[in-house]
């Protein structure tokens, strides 16, 4: 698993539906995941630290975790199929851990508001993720190309412990 974090809410060029976008600590992937409007517009006051005078959805969620000293240990998102991702709430109540199913995007915005971890698994990363920094990708791989034609069977015979060991 992969830890993400919000890197806000983006508008999809082709139909101005609202996608969250989360990168790694890197910086060097993004997942973006359609949502609706109104979890967009719960995420976006999350982010700015808006506090409504009376508790939405996302908001009441986290004061119930709270008021009922229950732990939301993290998200995850944990599976892609049929362009759908799928999450749980991973949470502790009373030392008994559960995992409950949710939206992304719900779990997300309960995430924000509980300064919850976010992570992500790295299959859905690689089926779903989009490059953010292209030159450190390619430079990566031209040092990983440039490692594998300098190998030789006698070097890494000479460098490995196997040859130390006999």
């Amino acid at each position: 698993m992969i830890e993400m974090k919000v890197a806000g809410i983006v508008l999809n060029a082709a139909s101005r539906s609202p996608m969250i976008l989360l990168k790694d600590s890197s910086e060097r992937r993004a997942l973006p995941i359609f949502i609706g409007q109104d979890q967009a517009d719960s995420i976006i006051k999350a982010l700015e630290g808006h506090r409504p005078s009376r508790p939405l959805t996302h908001d009441l969620i986290a004061n119930i975790f709270d008021d009922c000293d229950i732990e939301l240990e993290k998200i995850i998102i944990h599976s892609l199929t049929d362009d759908i991702f799928y999450a749980v709430l991973c949470i502790e109540l009373n030392g008994v851990k559960k995992e409950i199913d949710c939206r992304p995007s719900d779990a997300v915005a309960v995430a924000i508001r509980t300064g919850s971890p976010i992570w992500v698994l790295e299959e859905v990363i690689a089926d779903a993720s989009i490059p953010v920094d292209r030159d450190a990708d390619n430079a990566e791989r031209e040092a990983f190309r440039e490692f594998i034609s300098s190998l030789s069977p006698d070097r890494l015979i000479k460098e490995s412990k196997y040859r130390e060991q006999h």
